[in-house]
């Protein structure tokens, strides 16, 4: 009797086939439904699965069935409440025929609930996303090995036995070992047809033909010397690296609105790094007139006070790019945000600085301003806004639900650079 052990990580009564399948058809409306799923989630609880509800008119097909017709007697129960001719009027709230999906339930109709995993929803939370201009022929440390083939070795384990080259190793070691035998052999057996009336010398020759016959037998047809085994050697994979700068204004006028906003645009980032990408490295630094390297949780939560100088925070990561990530070794990007404002020649500045010495030596820098007024243009915005560089892109948000598609309008994919 033979046991089928189902080892698939998948649930009983549950098909990765079909979940794929079914992924694929309505990829549209499902990320339709990450996306608002996405707006009503906090930082914490971005990378996590959940329930999308989609839409029964999305996905509904059509069907075959018996149309209205015909003669037909009916006989209901009467009724205390109507008489003929009465309008009913139509049902309000939940109660009468409201949909289950959420909503005011006001006539809306049925919405199909799908799971998905952590995997799938982050899968679809990113799709077709990119950090432009990524040039993957950056090597950088070793992470693991990959075994590759390099020919043949002498020795090694049965399973790796090249058969064909072991046999044309033998055929060759036969051929040298047994040419010289046979030019002999043909010698005497010419010598022995001319002899044919001396009756000595000719059993001298037809001794002399067995042995050398005897001795070619006796090669053997494969030897330990013939064979040969497949050999693998590891050989280093290197990955390609990329540095992510986050720049953050901690000045009294970013107000904690404002710094939230910036957390969910580089929480959001990191997530898209860290699956994009096998070695990436975040640099924190924050400043208000003076600028200073931090870790994440100093970047976020300590408090500073001051006015705001943009060039001090360029200037420290033009320097720690030089210093530790040279350009020709690492994929450099810039993320900035700030409520953009600046005083005095500080913006004007800080766009020289930015455009001249910079973005050389970026891939890709995105500023991200967060201010008071949609429509209001703040002093460095409109310094930045004469930056005319395929590496340079600018933004604005206002809202906790704007981040995202921001996110995905600055990193769209597209070709990369040479």
């Amino acid at each position: 009797m033979s046991i089928v052990i189902d080892r698939r990580l998948n649930d009983r009564n549950k098909s990765a086939v079909n979940r794929a399948r079914f992924i694929r058809r309505y990829k549209e409306q499902i990320q339709r439904a990450v996306g608002d799923l996405a707006a009503r989630r906090g930082i914490t609880d971005m990378e996590k699965g959940g329930d999308v509800s989609i839409p029964a008119r999305d996905i509904r097909e059509p069907s075959i069935h018996h149309g209205p017709g015909g003669d037909h007697e009916y006989v209901h129960p009467g009724n205390h409440s109507f008489n003929a001719g009465d309008r009913l009027p139509r049902p309000q709230g939940k109660g009468g025929g409201g949909g289950s999906g959420e909503g005011d339930g006001s006539g809306s109709e049925d919405s199909f609930i799908f799971t998905l995993s952590r995997e799938e929803f982050l899968n679809l939370f990113f799709d077709d996303l990119e950090l432009p201009h990524l040039v993957r022929n950056y090597l950088g440390d070793v992470r693991d090995f990959k075994m590759q083939r390099a020919g043949y070795t002498p020795s090694g384990v049965p399973a790796n036995l090249s058969v064909p080259r072991s046999l044309r190793n033998a055929m060759a070691r036969r051929i040298a070992l047994s040419a010289p035998l046979r030019r002999q052999l043909d010698a005497l057996e010419t010598e022995r047809a001319e002899a044919s009336e001396d009756p000595h010398l000719c059993e001298e020759l037809d001794a002399g033909i067995a042995a050398l016959e005897s001795r070619i037998a006796h090669i053997p047809f494969l030897d330990d010397i013939d064979l040969r085994f497949r050999h693998r050697v590891k050989v280093p994979q290197p990955i390609s690296r990329a540095v992510m700068f986050c720049l953050m204004d901690v000045s009294a006028s970013m107000t904690e609105d404002k710094k939230d906003l910036a957390k969910r645009f580089f929480t959001l980032l990191y997530l898209f790094l860290s699956r994009k990408y096998e070695k990436v490295d975040v640099i924190f630094i924050r400043h208000t007139d003076n600028a200073e390297e931090v870790d994440e949780q100093r970047f976020f939560h300590d408090t500073q006070s001051g006015g705001t100088v943009v060039q001090s925070a360029l200037k420290l990561m033009q320097e720690i790019a030089v210093e530790r990530y040279p350009s020709d070794q690492w994929n450099i990007y810039g993320a900035q945000v700030s409520d953009g404002d600046a005083f005095g020649a500080d913006p004007e500045k800080s766009r020289a600085l930015l455009s001249d010495q910079l973005l050389p030596l970026c891939r890709y820098y995105a500023y991200i301003e967060v201010p008071d007024d949609e429509d209001h243009t703040s002093p460095l915005s409109y310094a930045y806004a004469r930056i005319e560089s395929p590496r340079f892109a600018m933004k604005s948000v206002t809202s906790r639900a704007g981040v995202y598609p921001v996110l995905r309008e600055l990193f769209k994919r597209e070709a990369s650079l040479a």
